[in-house]
């Protein structure tokens, strides 16, 4: 069974917040759509770090693709250019050999360099 955690992004402060920091200080605020709550997905990118929905891997092919979280899974979606086909593949084919290099949120700008 996977650990049950999540992150928090701040559009406002424009800041991440850990799970301890929710549960102490945003708690009544979880529902405020000026806050993003991301969940960690069980899984480790090849470096040890979580992956959470929202954050953006490079997988050994040099793909960029972002984790969602969609109907109780967590997927990888993106574009890969060497294969010229759009990737909607469980993060498990990915998670241990891919890493991540930002998030939606702090790096949106990943996401747009990976459509050109």
């Amino acid at each position: 069974m996977r650990e049950i955690k999540f992150q928090a992004w701040d559009l406002d402060a424009e800041q991440m917040y850990n799970w301890e920091s929710i549960r102490q200080h945003f708690h009544e605020h979880l529902d405020h759509p000026r806050v993003k709550v991301r969940q960690y997905a069980g899984l480790n990118d090849k470096h040890g770090k979580e992956y959470y929905d929202g954050d953006i891997l490079r997988n050994e092919r040099g793909a960029i693709l972002e984790v969602v979280f969609d109907g109780g899974c967590f997927y990888v979606e993106g574009y890969d250019p060497l294969s010229k086909r759009i990737v909607n593949e469980p993060l498990s084919s990915f998670g241990s050999w891919s890493e991540i290099i930002g998030d939606k949120y702090r790096n949106p700008d990943l996401l747009l360099e990976a459509t050109k």
